[in-house]
């Protein structure tokens, strides 16, 4: 895809976005670019403490200082002027579901979402399923001391000091250019804390709030699971995220305490005019786990590497992911991994698939310092190109400083058999079923690592992307 038509497809956005209203002024369209007055204006209206304002401050000085990353796919088409009119909280979103665009609309259709939900997902303040099945969650998790709300609450609340500890600690403003927009513009997101030796079977699911007010494109995730607790966050939504903003900067920070165990597994089909910019980062102490679920299929254009840094002895990360690259999409994902004590684990398994013209490529980095004596890393990538115009590339780095650790590293790239495909259409599959069939089973690995009804709707996704019906 050309540069210029790159820059329209972000063009085209609903410009409607970008006109606000006040209680006080009728309507007001914000300057261009970013600016303490409309920093303040955001924390003023999230009724931020002092030290929030400061943080947020700071943080857009860091922002104006720190350079765009030149070494990944080109974000050329993101006009980094305009977006500071995609982080005011009450931006109008599509308020209607007559506004969702058909290629959405079409989606959640073939997806079964039932009509009564799709709507609720296009409201503005609508929450999914109802208001009511958050708050029987919330009930029930409550009485275990569990701890689950919205950042906005947790900032002012009984856990205000537990939030000022941890809040971007783990992915500090200086991190890139887009941690630091984030600090300055965050919104909405959730925050969980799971008491000591406390298991919750039921996973906590973020898209409750999905469109909830303040619930952004910026939001903030912090989850503290405590010592030998359990724990698994789902992320995403049970449909793909309509999102008419062009930028995605979010953070997810995760600390997990010795013995504990954290699973945090996403869902992500962002609008093909997205760039998704997304900072996520777990600290894992002595005996902890941290497992990463993660299927990409949106954005135009994707930076995404969850970070898992071991800190403790016997500490261990897992990372499976998918992603699927079709038509005028350049996912540029992987892992990375800190392996800093003795002892410590980590794996990570991915699969990219490319189609139409897409791009794919698998980013991956693990440093073994030499305080991980004993350390154990595994790295599989596997990239099935379904068409000779697809590209898929692996970029694996590994950074081993001490001589007593056992690291190993594997890659494959291929195409779909003719063989297989023959095979099945000779037991009277057609050829487009024969080709999603094989697909999903490449995917596997990661839709048997989720809940039933996600990994139902993430094998209706690949169908629904190998029918190129997306997009």
């Amino acid at each position: 895809m050309g540069n210029n038509e790159e820059k329209s497809q972000v063009a085209d956005v609903d410009r409607s976005l970008y006109d606000f209203r006040y209680e006080e002024k009728d309507a007001y369209r914000i300057e261009a670019g970013l600016t303490p007055e409309i920093v303040r204006q955001i924390s003023e209206e999230k009724h931020d403490p002092d030290w929030m304002l400061d943080f947020r401050l700071k943080s857009l000085e860091i922002y104006n200082r720190l350079e765009v990353p030149d070494w990944g796919p080109s974000i050329a088409g993101l006009d980094m002027e305009n977006v500071a009119t995609y982080v005011k909280p009450n931006t109008k979103m599509a308020a209607s579901w007559d506004e969702v665009p058909d290629d959405i609309k079409d989606t959640f259709e073939r997806l079964g979402i039932p009509e009564a939900e799709r709507k609720s997902l296009a409201g503005v303040g609508a929450q999914y399923d109802s208001e009511l099945v958050y708050h029987n969650v919330k009930d029930e998790v409550s009485q275990m001391g569990v701890v689950y709300t919205d950042m906005e609450s947790a900032l002012t609340g009984e856990y205000a000091d537990m939030v000022k500890e941890h809040f971007m600690k783990l992915v500090p403003p200086t991190d890139h250019k887009f941690a630091a927009l984030h600090g300055a513009v965050w919104s909405g997101g959730s925050f969980v804390y799971v008491p000591k030796g406390v298991h919750l079977e039921i996973p906590l699911q973020s898209y409750f709030r999905l469109n909830a007010k303040g619930a952004g494109q910026f939001e903030h995730t912090l989850i503290i699971v405590d010592e030998d607790a359990y724990l698994h966050f789902i992320e995403g939504c049970s449909a793909p995220h309509y999102n008419v903003a062009n930028l995605h900067a979010g953070c997810v920070e995760l600390y997990v305490a010795k013995g504990a165990k954290l699973r945090y597994s996403t869902i992500e089909n962002w609008s093909k005019n997205m760039y998704n910019l997304n900072t996520k980062r777990a600290k894992v102490e002595e005996g902890g786990t941290i497992e990463w679920v993660s299927g990409s299929f949106g954005s135009h254009v994707s930076y995404l590497y969850p970070m898992s840094i071991l800190n403790g002895k016997g500490a261990r990360a897992d990372f499976t992911g998918i992603t699927f690259a079709g038509k005028g999409q350049n996912l540029d994902t992987g892992a990375k991994v800190v392996m800093n004590a003795p002892d410590t684990s980590s794996s990570i398994s991915t699969k990219s698939i490319s189609k139409d013209g897409g791009v794919s490529t698998y980013r991956s980095s693990v440093v073994i310092t030499n305080k991980a004596k004993g350390a154990k890393s595994s790295v599989s990538c596997q990239s099935l190109m379904l068409d000779p115009i697809s590209r898929s590339d692996t970029i694996p780095a590994m950074d081993v400083r001490t001589m007593d650790a056992d690291v190993g590293h594997e890659a494959k790239i291929g195409r779909i058999s003719d063989e297989a495909v023959f095979y099945l259409m000779s037991r009277g599959v057609s050829e487009e079923d024969a080709r999603a069939m094989i697909v999903s089973g490449f995917a596997d690995n990661v839709s048997k690592e989720l809940p039933l009804e996600y990994a139902v709707e993430m094998n209706n996704l690949i169908r629904l992307e190998m029918k190129g019906s997306i997009g």
